[in-house]
């Protein structure tokens, strides 16, 4: 029988004894809490670099390497000297026998003991290797790459989204650790603040077990139990990441411009603790707090322009005239960021959906934290987009927990809008979706509202690879078997492609069969 984290905090939960199944409940000592995590499938590596290594935010001569010091990784505080000396070595091989780098940074007290080190003077489109030292230990080796710089013929990335830990084993973060692509893009709920913690709604843990997420220890323990998961760790360490985020980091549905003197420490708190653990690169270094930079322009050779937006940290509240999810500083850096784009693909990190999803025919529901919400600017910066003549534009996103394929209008209302592009968006690596059967019976609703929906499958978990050439833009869903098995095989549920110069998407021959729960005639070119 697998194990199956859900069930067995759902177990616990109806016996009683949720405080002691679940790790982050208040009263359990750090080794109590490591026990219950390792009891879930939860493992680390050897201390103090417990929680892993990774990189992030590659450029052509650069790359931020990050590791954190947590010998005890569920502890609200580690029992270390304020200011530990890390050192960090980066080289041409595994064996890290051939070094072009090596140096030594401060990890404080101050930021959880954790490392940024933006490494410089590195060779473009070159794999290279790195390592931590400190207290006499060594960490584990790490891969990362730089961008290319010139032409480039190809590029392949992963994008992973909504892993809440008590809904599952990471196999999907298995499987991009083993792909071989250049970097991976996470698009938001890294973590979970709340949730159902074994069928128990967290409120009730809070009231009774302490399973809430408010403090900057709250934070740090919540992030270190997601990276207990050993297949998270694994894929950190295998590939150069992007970040961006979503409200689960902080708290549900939150608006970043909201919110009273609570508040706002939370937000702190929550800010403070995933930048500690990500392998985030911000323009004003640990000055970035309590604020992170977050969104950014990356470009992969002359192939393709990543753009990274923040739509958390700058919105207004929902459904208001001149409401905003940019913000206006945001909104008028993408837009300038438009009219100079150079001739190329240009890929928007966008954490929850762009497209209009409308509940039934002619019906005027809609979920309206995503972009649905603020209708009058996404009309605006997609006709900016159109008016500016921007071609060749996808839309990477998450959130949903299900996979969707739009054709992005200027006007969702309007069937004959331009098309300025196409959005992908990708299954969850773990998060509860929808019912199966809420799935068979509303995507064919959706699709009957949404004109501009092409494709929606909602009952499985995974991750999108994606693979770009000059001439060619394919998204391949790669889907899990089961999300109880932390070794679950992964296979490709469908492939569609977008034509360099041609705006919309069309599934490929080879897929075109493959299971949906909504599916709109003609999207197959001949």
């Amino acid at each position: 029988m697998k194990l199956n984290r859900r069930d067995l905090l759902k177990a616990a939960a109806a016996s009683g004894a949720l405080g002691v199944a679940w790790p982050l409940a208040a009263g359990l000592s750090p080794a109590q809490a490591r026990e219950a995590a390792e009891a879930l499938g939860a493992g680390y590596d050897p201390a103090p670099f417990t929680l892993g290594v990774a990189s992030g935010d590659p450029q052509p001569s650069s790359v931020v390497l990050w590791t954190r010091l947590a010998p005890e990784p569920l502890a609200a505080e580690q029992d270390l000297p304020d200011v530990v000396e890390v050192g960090w070595v980066v080289a041409e091989d595994a064996g890290l026998r051939t070094v072009v780098a090596r140096g030594t940074a401060p990890a404080s007290a101050t930021l959880g003991h954790s490392v940024h080190v933006p490494v410089s003077g590195l060779r473009s489109g070159r794999h290279y290797f790195y390592a931590f030292t400190a207290l006499g230990r060594t960490s584990r080796v790490g891969r990362t790459k730089t961008a290319p710089a010139g032409a480039v013929g190809a590029v392949r990335f992963a994008a992973a989204n909504c892993q809440a830990f008590h809904d599952g084993f990471y196999a999907a973060h298995r499987g991009i650790a083993r792909e071989n692509v250049d970097f991976v893009v996470h698009l938001g709920d890294y973590i979970y603040e709340h949730g159902q913690v074994g069928g128990v709604p967290e409120s009730h843990v809070r009231d009774h077990e302490g399973g809430a997420t408010f403090t900057l220890a709250d934070y740090r323990k919540r992030h270190a139990l997601y990276k207990g998961d050993a297949s998270l760790r694994e894929a950190h360490a295998a590939h150069p990441w992007f970040l961006t985020w979503d409200d689960h980091e902080v708290a549900n549905d939150f608006s970043g411009t909201g919110g009273g003197a609570p508040f706002m420490q939370r937000k702190a708190a929550a800010f403070q603790a995933w930048f500690e653990h990500m392998p985030h690169r911000d323009t004003f270094g640990e000055a970035a707090l309590p604020d992170p930079e977050i969104h950014r322009v990356r470009r992969w050779g002359d192939l393709l322009e990543l753009t990274v937006l923040d739509l958390r940290s700058y919105r207004s509240a929902q459904n208001l005239a001149d409401g905003t999810i940019l913000g206006a500083e945001q909104k008028s850096w993408l837009k300038q960021g438009i009219d100079k784009a150079p001739d190329t693909w240009h890929v928007w990190a966008n954490s929850i959906m762009l497209s209009q999803l409308r509940g039934s025919p002619g019906g005027s529901y809609m979920f309206t934290d995503q972009w649905d919400g603020f209708l009058a600017e996404r009309k605006e910066v997609l006709g900016h987009v159109h008016s500016s003549g921007l071609e060749d534009l996808v839309v990477i996103t998450g959130d949903w927990h299900s996979a969707f394929v739009d054709d992005i209008h200027t006007d969702f209302d309007d069937t004959s809008s331009p098309v300025v592009g196409t959005e992908f968006t990708a299954h969850s690596v773990t998060s509860g979706a929808y019912s199966a059967d809420w799935n068979r019976t509303n995507g064919p609703r959706m699709g009957r509202a949404n004109p501009h929906l092409k494709y929606f499958e909602g009952n499985r978990y995974g991750y999108d690879v994606y693979e770009v050439t000059p001439e060619r833009f394919s998204t391949h869903m790669r889907v899990i078997e089961d999300r109880r098995d932390p070794a679950s095989p992964v296979s490709t549920l469908t492939t569609f492609h977008v034509d360099r110069g041609t705006v919309g998407s069309y599934e490929d021959q080879a897929t075109k069969n493959s299971p949906a729960q909504y599916r709109r005639s003609r999207t197959n070119r001949p």
